[in-house]
């Protein structure tokens, strides 16, 4: 009889038992759900971001949303605060991806970045001045001006009467034009001369400072001394527009990102010098 009730009693305990592990397990199961489902703080991007974009131009394109954590990408942030203000974007970021840390580095990591679908590169050699100050990385996005001399307007064909230029009458010359023609146009990959190559890989890994590879007379660091290929991200038309330029004229590069405004701009020549044009 005593051993019949240790038995429903050991029974009892372990039926007890059962259900308490049951039961754990069924709330450990709904807690982990739970906090799957929770959602977390994370940046995501809002519009696209080009490849060797600046941590400014990041900022601009991409917010804290929420997110469910089974969702949450490694090393994901959820701010730019602690970022090293020299950073660019590695590659293109698109609409409606989590920002990863991963995602961003050092500019001079970058030799070059692709050029985006349906546009061309095309290299164009220019002394330093017209280009920043050779200050250009790839991933920079530049307004290109476009500059000519005078141009006869008569043929060197079988009718010297007859003008080239619509508007213009035959026997004179174009007037001296400059515009800002093109606006953001994306910088793919930049060249310096060797030597100049070579001072700034010294300063970028820190073997030597700009003062040691300057001139002992130099106050301030050392300019370009060479001229310097550039190669952009170009559409059919641009292109040509671009190499006619090369070939007849002049080019200059602004450095323009993407909060720069492209208003204001027209033909400019002698009559337009001096006159005053509105500003917003």
């Amino acid at each position: 009889m005593k051993r019949r009730i240790y038995g429903i009693i050991v029974a009892l305990l372990l039926a007890a038992l059962g259900t308490a592990a049951l039961v754990a397990y069924v709330q450990h199961a709904k807690d982990d759900a739970v906090t799957e489902q929770s959602e977390v703080p994370v940046l995501i991007v809002t519009h696209e971001i080009a490849q060797g974009a600046n941590l400014s131009d990041i900022r601009d394109n991409v917010e804290v949303q929420q997110v469910p954590r089974r969702l949450l990408a490694d090393k994901a942030l959820t701010t730019l605060d602690n970022e090293n203000e020299s950073y660019v974007a590695a590659v293109a970021l698109h609409p409606g991806e989590q920002l990863l840390s991963s995602r961003l580095t050092d500019p001079q990591s970058l030799i070059r970045v692709d050029v985006p679908k349906g546009l061309q590169e095309l290299t164009i050699k220019l002394d330093p001045e017209r280009a920043a100050g050779a200050a250009l990385k790839p991933g920079d996005t530049v307004g290109v001006v476009l500059s000519f001399d005078p141009f006869d307007v008569t043929t060197q064909g079988a009718n010297p009467t007859e003008s080239t230029v619509p508007g213009q009458p035959a026997g004179e010359q174009t007037p001296n034009t400059t515009h800002l023609t093109f606006h953001k146009v994306l910088v793919t990959a930049v060249q310096l001369s060797k030597a100049d190559s070579e001072r700034a890989t010294q300063i970028a890994d820190g073997s030597s400072t700009a003062a040691d590879v300057a001139p002992k007379s130099a106050t301030v660091n050392e300019a370009p001394s060479d001229t310097l290929l550039v190669t952009l991200a170009l559409d059919t038309p641009a292109v040509e527009q671009v190499v006619f330029a090369a070939e007849f004229g002049h080019i200059w590069l602004t450095v323009e990102d993407a909060a720069a405004s492209e208003t204001g701009g027209r033909i400019v020549t002698l009559n337009q010098v001096y006159v005053t044009v509105p500003r917003s």
